[in-house]
């Protein structure tokens, strides 16, 4: 005889590494920019991808997925696994509720350093896995996100939809490469078509290149932000 005495859920603690940079002046009011890496990466790797982006004056904070990947091959420590970004099985349920979840982790370290160092703008630069948070965290945490740069992903509208859109100052850049393989271009231009509907300065733009996040959508993203005041050194 089985009896189930209690059944529910008990709660974890993962710690998660963040990093802090400031480049140009250190006397000067700056925009913070917070990048989120894409699938299966790290903070370290990723700080090494976007190194152009320090051309940008400003405070650049990298955040760590939560979700680590276990590096079958055991030839890497655990703080060198690649990360995820949320729990998706191919259910959009489960797929927003772990964007949700995700998005409320990041916003608690983004407040952290706004009450540190006060910046002049906050914009969000995502790839892939990163790229789809960005975008969920841009609409639903507007006007805490002023720019948001997505690349290599596509911006879930449709989970908005119905919902009261009032995103007048938010300014959205996606970049997609006509040769990405891993996700297409055409549905993150339609997302764009909708955002512009709901008032949304955005961009959209295809490069020749593929899915890799290289320096040509860096450069892109970087003029980008610097026609709306984010200052190149």
């Amino acid at each position: 005889m089985k009896n189930i005495l209690k059944n529910g859920k008990a709660s974890f603690t993962v710690e998660t590494p963040y990093k802090l940079i400031e480049t140009g002046s250190l006397s000067s009011q700056k925009p913070l920019i917070v990048y989120l890496h894409g699938f299966n990466q790290n903070i370290e790797l990723f700080e090494k991808l976007v190194e152009p982006m320090f051309d940008v004056e400003g405070y650049h904070l990298f955040i760590q997925a939560p979700y680590p990947i276990y590096d079958r091959s055991r030839e890497k420590k655990v703080e060198e696994w690649g990360c995820s970004w949320y729990l998706y099985d191919g259910e959009q349920e489960q797929f927003v509720k772990s964007l949700e979840s995700a998005s409320e982790f990041v916003e608690v370290e983004i407040d952290r350093v706004i009450k540190q160092v006060s910046p002049s703008r906050t914009a969000v630069l995502g790839y892939s896995m990163g790229g789809y948070l960005a975008g969920y965290l841009g609409l639903s945490r507007y006007p805490q996100v002023d720019d948001l740069v997505v690349v290599g992903a596509r911006i879930k509208t449709e989970v908005f939809a119905g919902k009261p859109q009032n995103y007048e100052q938010l300014n959205v850049l996606a970049l997609h490469g006509s040769a990405d393989r891993s996700v297409k271009s055409g549905p993150q231009e339609k997302s764009c078509r909708q955002l512009a509907k709901w008032g949304t300065r955005v961009t959209f733009k295809e490069l020749e290149k593929g899915h890799k996040l290289d320096e040509q959508y860096l450069d892109e993203a970087k003029s980008w932000l610097n026609s709306f005041g984010y200052k190149l050194l």
